[in-house]
């Protein structure tokens, strides 16, 4: 689909509007390839190519909606919608009212298309297959265009779209020991793809060694990005939105009542303009450039999505009906990469976190499990791979009093989901070095 296809299309749906309707029209789609990697070779090369458009008929306070896979044929896809208007029609006479339905009604239209930078799949078969020379190497590539859309009855027209990849791979080596990587981004640089092969390779050498067991307790911990994304992603499901922090639902509960606080190298905002998610969202709301979440490691803002600032009378800032980040941005510290190993002494390098959920929600309080390759470090030496442990630690303990620092260097991770579609949520953010971090088996 592209962008004057859309708003010709929903022109046309519009123009059959019944008087003292409102229509809200969402299209969302991709043209991406995907190839599967096993044992470093090619087992599943294939693309898709989808498109669906989202129907949102308002009659005074009632509200339908429906979902529209589309053909690229224009006959077939307005038949498609004309007989939906139909539908919801019918539908309508049977809802109830909506009491907290809030769309924008103030037309604010706009285009933002990203450039297409991204490689010939030669290319990056080339460098891939590489890699796969390694060891046992298994992932999946996931790359094109992902584009959204929307207009109203109002004249409001939106159009967003970009070109982005992401290689998702492990190199296994037995039972549970693997290492984990991934990279992501709109520009593929051969250089930094091979700088993390060469990291995750070196990291396979190390996985040979015995393994070592530690008894549970407190131990000092760094966590790669990749493990950090783990934790401020729980952070995230009802840590900043304003429905939470009215219901009381929200993890950071204790920091809003006062009796406790995070470190103030913790600072998180919104970075809708340096993300890959569109600039607005279904109802018509545009999102501004950024919101600041903690800042200084005190909460700053929420986020409101229509619903929400409907019923406890706020303004909306473009949220999403679950207002949970899209472009979460984390600010970094003072660690150097080389200075990591020389700073943690003794304790435990954990690449990824895994299975995580809250043990306390209302304390910040989350339990999970190391995974793949996680390291026993001595004198600021890695040792031997670690056997895996359960962990129980809090937010509050961990990005609070026990944050001795964070890298300069930020990762920037695109959620490598392909659930439906492909995902347009990414975070960036630092590595962290965490004292008596706290293992319970």
């Amino acid at each position: 689909m592209t962008e004057s296809y859309f708003y010709k299309l929903v022109d046309q749906v519009i123009g059959k509007l019944h008087k003292d309707e409102v229509l809200l029209c969402n299209a969302n789609g991709e043209e991406s390839d995907f190839i599967r990697f096993n044992s470093g070779k090619i087992r599943q090369p294939g693309s898709v190519s989808q498109s669906f458009l989202v129907l949102h008929l308002i009659l005074n306070r009632k509200h339908s909606i429906d979902h529209i896979p589309l053909t690229g044929n224009r006959e077939d896809d307005l038949s498609r919608s004309l007989e939906s208007l139909d539908t919801m029609r019918d539908y309508l006479r049977f809802l109830p009212d909506d009491p907290y339905l809030l769309y924008s009604k103030e037309p604010r239209s706009g285009s933002l298309t990203g450039q297409n930078n991204l490689p010939s799949q030669k290319e990056i078969l080339s460098d891939i297959l590489n890699a796969g020379r390694v060891g046992d190497f298994i992932g999946i590539y996931a790359g094109g265009r992902i584009y959204r859309g929307f207009a109203n009855s109002f004249q409001q027209k939106n159009w967003f779209e970009n070109f982005t990849f992401n290689i998702d791979w492990s190199y296994y080596y037995t039972k549970d020991k693997a290492v984990k990587s991934s990279y992501t981004g709109s520009i593929w640089d051969n250089d930094l793809f091979r700088q993390k092969v060469k990291a995750a390779s070196d990291q396979l050498a190390i996985l040979a060694r015995p393994a070592h067991t530690i008894k549970p307790g407190t131990y000092n911990v760094y966590l790669s990005p990749s493990a950090v994304i783990e934790f401020i992603s729980m952070a995230c499901w009802g840590g900043f939105g304003l429905k939470c922090e009215k219901t009381k639902q929200t993890p950071f509960l204790r920091m809003i009542e006062g009796t406790e606080t995070l470190s103030p190298l913790i600072s998180i905002k919104e970075n809708t303009k340096e993300g890959c998610a569109p600039h607005f969202q279904v109802d018509g709301f545009i999102k501004p450039d950024s919101v600041s979440l903690i800042e200084k490691g005190k909460l700053k803002d929420f986020l409101v999505s229509p619903r929400s600032a409907k019923e406890y009378g706020k303004q909306t800032n473009g949220a999403n009906s679950g207002e949970i980040p899209e472009s979460v941005d984390m600010a970094g510290g003072t660690l150097t990469d080389k200075d990591i190993l020389l700073k943690l002494d003794t304790g435990i390098y954990m690449n990824n976190a895994w299975y995580l959920n809250y043990s306390d929600r209302q304390a910040a309080r989350i339990t999970g499990m190391t995974r793949f390759a996680t390291f026993w470090v001595e004198d600021g030496e890695i040792k031997a791979p670690l056997n895996v442990m359960r962990f129980d630690e809090t937010l509050f303990r961990m990005f609070g009093s026990n944050l001795a620092d964070l890298t300069v260097n930020r990762d920037y991770i695109i959620d490598p989901s392909t659930y439906k579609a492909r995902c347009t949520e990414s975070m960036r953010l630092p590595g962290a070095l965490v004292r008596d971090f706290h293992f319970t088996l």
